[in-house]
C-alpha cells in the first residue's frame, strides 16, 4: 500500500502470507496465490445471483420517486429546486448510509444484513402512499427511503469473498448490474402507476418482502470469512486513512455518481428540455440506464484482463467527450439519444472498473467499510449534480453548463486514473 502499512501492527494469518489482518479473527486459510486460482464453489453463484437480485429490488425502491417527480411537481406546485432536492434526498441518505452498512456487514455477514436491509425499506415505500400530497412528508419518508440504496455495501463484500481475484472483476460487475433497479424504475413505475397511484408501491413492497424470506434462506457467508474484532468506529477510522480509500472514492463519485444523477435527473431533463411525456421520458431515461447496467460487467471484465485504471482511464475520457456533444443541445433524435447512450455506457464501464480496482487494493477484511465509503462517495456523486442542474436552469434556461462541468470532473477523473492509479500494487 502507498505510504507504508496504514493500519498500524499487524498479524498475518497462517496461510495467507501479505494479506493485513488487524483485529480480524484468523483461522488458516489456503495461500492468496491457491485462492486465486480456485474455481468459484457452486454457493459462490448462487450468492452472486441473490445478491444481484437484491440489489436491483433495493435500487427500483430507492429510485420510486424519480420517475413520478413531474407528477408530484405539478400536485405540489413544486419549483425546479424543491423538484431536485425531492429526487436527491434518498440519494444522499442512500449514499451515507452505506458508510455504517459496509462496517456492519464486515462484522456480521451479508446473510443477516440483505434480509434485514430489504425488509426495513418496505416500510418508506408503503409510506409514500399517505405522504403524496405534502412536500414536508414526501422529503421525511425520501429520507427514509435511502434504507435502499445501503445494499450496495452489502453485496460488494459478499461477492468479493466468494469469488478469486482473477474472477471478481466480472463477478463484481454483474452484481453491478443491479444498478438495472434504476431503469426497472424508470420504465415501469410511471406504467404501473396508470392502474393507481398506491399500486406501484404495493408492487415493490410485496416484492422485497418476498425477496427478504429468500435471502435468509439462500445467502451464505463464506465460511473462511474474517471476521473483525474492532469496533466499527475504529474500522471506519482504518479504511479512512487508506490513501486508496479516497482515491478510488473521487474516481467513483464521477463514474457511478454520474449514473445516479442521471438515473434521479434524466426524467426531468427529458421532460423539461425536449418536451416529452413522463411516461416517455420514463422509457427513455430506462434506456440510458439500461446501458450502464449492459457496460458494467464489461468493465469488470476488461479489467480481469488489464489494468482497471486503464479501463477507468478510457471510459471517463469516452465520458467527457460525449458531455461535451451534449453541451451543445443536439436535438434528441438522434445526435442527444446517442449521445446519452453512449454516456451511459461509459459510466458503467467506469463503475465496473473502479470496484474491479478496490478488489485489487483493499484488504479482505476490511473490504466492506472501504466500500462503505467508497460507495458513499459514489451516491453523494449523485446527489449534487441534480440539484446543481436545477438551480443552473433556474437561472439561465439551460443545461449546457451542467453538461460542461461534468465534461471537466470525467476529463480530471480520466488522467488522474491513467498517471496515478495504473501504478496501485495489490494488496495480495
Amino acid at each position: 500500500m502507498h505510504g507504508g502499512n496504514p493500519f498500524g501492527a499487524t498479524r498475518r494469518a497462517p496461510d495467507s502470507p501479505g494479506t493485513l489482518t488487524e483485529g480480524v479473527d484468523t483461522v488458516a486459510k489456503p495461500s492468496v496465490a491457491a485462492h486465486s486460482e480456485m474455481k468459484p464453489p457452486a454457493a459462490a453463484y448462487r450468492n452472486l445471483a441473490m445478491a444481484t437480485v437484491g440489489f436491483t429490488l433495493t435500487f427500483w425502491a430507492w429510485d420510486l420517486i424519480a420517475p413520478l417527480a413531474g407528477d408530484y411537481k405539478d400536485r405540489l406546485h413544486l419549483s425546479s429546486l424543491q423538484q431536485s432536492l425531492l429526487v436527491a434526498v434518498p440519494v444522499l441518505v442512500g449514499s451515507l448510509g452505506r458508510v455504517p452498512v459496509g462496517a456492519l456487514t464486515d462484522r456480521y455477514g451479508a446473510k443477516l444484513m440483505f434480509p434485514l436491509m430489504s425488509a426495513l425499506t418496505i416500510v418508506p415505500v408503503l409510506l409514500l402512499i399517505p405522504a403524496r400530497d405534502s412536500y414536508g412528508l414526501m422529503l421525511v419518508v425520501g429520507f427514509l427511503l435511502g434504507l435502499g440504496g445501503t445494499t450496495f455495501a452489502i453485496g460488494i463484500p459478499l461477492v468479493n469473498s466468494w469469488f478469486p481475484p482473477s474472477k471478481r472483476g466480472f463477478a463484481l460487475g454483474v452484481f453491478g448490474m443491479g444498478m438495472g433497479g434504476v431503469a426497472l424504475s424508470g420504465y415501469l413505475t410511471p406504467r404501473i402507476a396508470k392502474h393507481g397511484y398506491h399500486v406501484p408501491f404495493l408492487v415493490v413492497a410485496i416484492a422485497l418482502a418476498a425477496y427478504a424470506v429468500l435471502a435468509a434462506l439462500l445467502i451464505t457467508d463464506r465460511p473462511d470469512r474474517p471476521v473483525p474484532t474492532a469496533s466499527l468506529v475504529s474500522r471506519l477510522g482504518q479504511a479512512g486513512r487508506l490513501r486508496v480509500t479516497w482515491e478510488l472514492s473521487a474516481l467513483y463519485a464521477i463514474g457511478f455518481g454520474g449514473i445516479v444523477a442521471f438515473g434521479v435527473y434524466l426524467p426531468t431533463y427529458l421532460k423539461t428540455w425536449y418536451a416529452l411525456s413522463p411516461t416517455d421520458a420514463g422509457s427513455k431515461a430506462a434506456g440510458f440506464a439500461l446501458a450502464t447496467v449492459v457496460f458494467r460487467p464489461i468493465g469488470g471484465w476488461l479489467s480481469d484482463r488489464i489494468h482497471p485504471a486503464l479501463v477507468t482511464a478510457a471510459a471517463l475520457g469516452f465520458v467527457a467527450l460525449l458531455a461535451i456533444v451534449q453541451a451543445f443541445d443536439p436535438t434528441l433524435y438522434p445526435g442527444g439519444t446517442i449521445a446519452l447512450l453512449c454516456m451511459g455506457a461509459g459510466l458503467g464501464t467506469a463503475s465496473g472498473s473502479v470496484f474491479a480496482l478496490v478488489s485489487q487494493v483493499t484488504p479482505q477484511p476490511q473490504v466492506g467499510s472501504v466500500t462503505g465509503i467508497v460507495g458513499a462517495m459514489g451516491g453523494l456523486g449523485g446527489f449534487v449534480p441534480p440539484l446543481v442542474m436545477g438551480a443552473i436552469y433556474s437561472a439561465k434556461d439551460s443545461y449546457s453548463i451542467g453538461f460542461m462541468l461534468l465534461s471537466d470532473l470525467a476529463l480530471a477523473g480520466c488522467v488522474y486514473a491513467y498517471a496515478r492509479m495504473r501504478t496501485s500494487r495489490p494488496v495480495d
